[in-house]
């Protein structure tokens, strides 16, 4: 019995000592240890495990790979929103926001937290009782993927924290997953000489690693991680961002070494200005400047939109720019349809990266800036990321130049081609063209639409390319002996795909009107239109005039719906729905009319609700018989409002509109 506590208390001290040289190493940069002698106390605990199994815990530092790969990634909902930022792009946008501050908080003391941004991927981590126990990626917002095993092997992840006292009971930490520059050169050679497709830049890269499907691959990535903001919590009194951060150093997670409290809109400047010429001097891609309001009571006070909060801005920094020439002009046709023109440019080096390529939007944009086949051109990129052509370098034509023809056909399928009265974009009108099938596949299983189970982007392509599926239609003739034969595709994930797609044909009209991709209608227009004409059928035989007599549907989107259904193809694609027993009714409809308690209703959901994600409430209110509504006016109903409600409120207030809270929401319904 001691000899099997002395082996237990030897393991617990490897832990330790592991630990702590984690933490020199991650966190502090200061190892006082070599990657040899590292090496040998993980392989020690290793041995030790292995022989007293019963001594394995979650946080050992033995656990970060561990298990089988993943078949699939399940969804997380966030217990708070993961918002997104506002950009600013000058010192006079910079101006704007502080001004609007300003005009919300009154006379009150106003200070900053400024943060270097990092060009990486945005992830939430959990802890309970200081154990790291989940993590996601900001998905929508509201849910996203549960990304646990690959967060595991980042080791300036710690397993464990170190709350200084105890009683940290939850804890979600915001942060940012990055490559920094020299791991993401080695990781593109390495490829290049695998002869595998380069990543196009480091964020591109790290989020590709995130979504390997197993741990040991993502492993070797090298992925890096710091934390920059708070999620939920409980046991961790803080005030301010600034304390929230040096609380976040003080328990063992990585943070910017270079973050600043700044007072005043005046050294917030400074500090932009300092960063400007020394951002390419780091070791990891930095596209801009990060500021907060450092006061947590304020941040309650300002609130949020339903896209980003009010109290933080991002300042990015302007592009840098290179001048090349293009050398070539090819078309390229999206899920929509929309045909861009894209330049092959002589390749520059630009923010970091080989830019080759570059688009040119459409073709109104290319006759407004009057580029032309072998002009050289000014390229930038935009937020960093995607090269685009700025404009023509005039005084370096020769008279060679060409202008590039309209095209009077679509370049992938020959079928027609138009520009609607309101739009730039020339458009190819075939739904059964092959440049747009797979987009449109991708979206048609996605889960916002379909919703086919095991349907991912690797299957589709094969699917396409071994001409198994033309359309959408043909996913619901595919047979077990299609799918058996695919790469990755064993016998029990090929039965699980066609119980995916058995599935998905009782969804209901709203989910098979998005999933069409009819041009301008959404989500929100798919489930109006479901509602109003209960079936497919009805939908395919109404009139333009008779679209735009329905509530929300405009003359656009009535022109685009006709446009849709009286295309010969797409009646043939329709004719094939229904003969493999898709449903073409809404199943709404079907709900006894005393359950339609909110039938008629418009209603308003703003603001952080504790029960209910957005999502939720707001499809219940729909299978009520309610109509939601993202802005508010005199035809609304109701506003549910939620913690920091925002302008929402107000504007209902205004207006009079009845506001109610989460609890009266259900007795409403109840």
């Amino acid at each position: 019995m001691t000899r099997e506590k002395d082996i237990l208390s030897k393991i617990e001290e490897l832990r330790q000592t592991i630990r702590y040289h984690d933490r020199k190493y991650y966190i502090e940069a200061r190892p006082e240890i070599t990657d040899y002698e590292y090496d040998k106390l993980i392989k020690e605990l290793q041995g030790l495990e292995k022989a007293h199994p019963e001594s394995i815990t979650p946080d050992s530092p033995t656990q970060r790979v561990g298990g089988e790969p993943l078949t699939e990634f399940s969804t997380i909902e966030h217990r708070l929103p993961m918002l997104s930022i506002d950009n600013v792009y000058s010192e006079k946008e910079l101006e704007e926001f502080y001004h609007r501050l300003r005009r919300m908080l009154g006379d009150r003391e106003i200070n900053f937290v400024a943060e270097l941004k990092i060009d990486g991927v945005a992830v939430t981590l959990s802890y309970e009782e200081g154990l790291f126990r989940m993590g996601a990626t900001r998905g929508d917002g509201y849910r996203g993927d549960d990304i646990t095993a690959n967060l595991k092997t980042i080791k300036e992840i710690p397993l464990r924290l170190e709350p200084p006292g105890g009683g940290l009971a939850t804890l979600e930490v915001r942060g940012e997953v990055y490559l920094q520059n020299k791991d993401f050169q080695a990781m593109n050679l390495e490829r290049e000489e695998k002869g595998e497709p380069q990543f196009a830049n480091p964020r591109n890269a790290a989020a590709g690693s995130l979504k390997l499907l197993d741990p040991r691959l993502t492993a070797r990535r090298r992925l890096r991680f710091q934390a920059h903001s708070i999620g939920y919590h409980e046991g961790l009194p803080l005030h301010s961002q600034q304390e929230c951060l040096d609380t976040f150093k003080r328990l063992g997670l990585p943070v910017s070494p270079h973050y600043r409290f700044c007072k005043g809109l005046k050294e917030v400047r400074q500090y932009i200005e300092g960063w400007g010429t020394r951002k390419d001097e780091l070791e990891c891609m930095v596209d801009g400047i990060v500021i907060k309001v450092n006061s947590f009571d304020q941040w309650k006070l300002l609130g949020s939109t339903s896209k980003a909060p009010r109290w933080v801005v991002a300042y990015k920094y302007p592009p840098e720019q290179a001048i090349s020439r293009i050398k070539d002009i090819v078309l390229q046709v999206g899920k929509s349809g929309v045909i861009t023109p894209v330049a092959h440019l002589e390749p520059v080096h630009l923010a970091g990266t080989t830019v080759s390529r570059a688009t040119l939007h459409n073709f109104e944009e290319m006759g407004r800036k009057d580029i032309r086949l072998h002009d050289y051109v000014t390229v930038q990129k935009a937020g960093e990321i995607i090269p685009q052509v700025v404009k023509v370098v005039e005084e370096r034509r020769t008279g060679k130049e060409k202008v590039f023809p309209l095209p009077k056909a679509c370049p992938e399928c020959g079928g027609e081609v138009g520009r609607e009265a309101e739009e730039v974009s020339l458009r190819c009108y075939n739904p059964l063209c092959p440049a747009q099938v797979k987009r449109r596949l991708r979206y048609f299983a996605s889960r916002g639409a379909m919703d086919i189970d095991g349907m991912g982007t690797a299957i589709i392509e094969q699917l396409v390319d071994k001409g198994l599926i033309k359309d959408y239609a043909d996913v619901y003739y595919l047979k077990f002996e299609d799918l058996v034969g695919l790469e990755r595709m064993a016998e029990k994930s090929s039965r699980n795909l066609i119980n995916g797609i058995e599935a998905s044909k009782k969804r209901d009209l709203a989910r098979l009107l998005s999933a069409l991709g009819i041009h301008h209608v959404g989500t929100h227009a798919a489930e109006v239109l479901a509602l109003h004409f209960v079936s497919l059928d009805k939908l395919m035989q109404a009139t333009q005039e008779g679209l735009e007599e329905v509530h929300e549907i405009g003359p656009v989107m009535a022109r685009s719906i006709v446009r849709f259904f009286s295309n010969p193809r797409t009646r043939e694609i329709i004719k094939k729905l229904k003969a493999a027993g898709v449903n073409t009714h809404s199943l709404v409809e079907k709900r006894p009319v005393k359950e339609q308690k909110l039938s008629g209703k418009i209603f308003v959901v703003t603001g952080t609700l504790g029960k209910y994600s957005r999502h939720e409430i707001e499809a219940l209110i729909k299978e009520m018989g309610g109509r939601v509504s993202s802005s508010v006016s005199k035809q609304t109903d109701f506003v549910v409002a939620g913690e920091s409600p925002g302008s929402k409120l107000d504007k209902a207030r205004q207006l009079g509109v009845k506001t109610i809270s989460e609890k009266e929401f259900e007795k409403l319904i109840a």
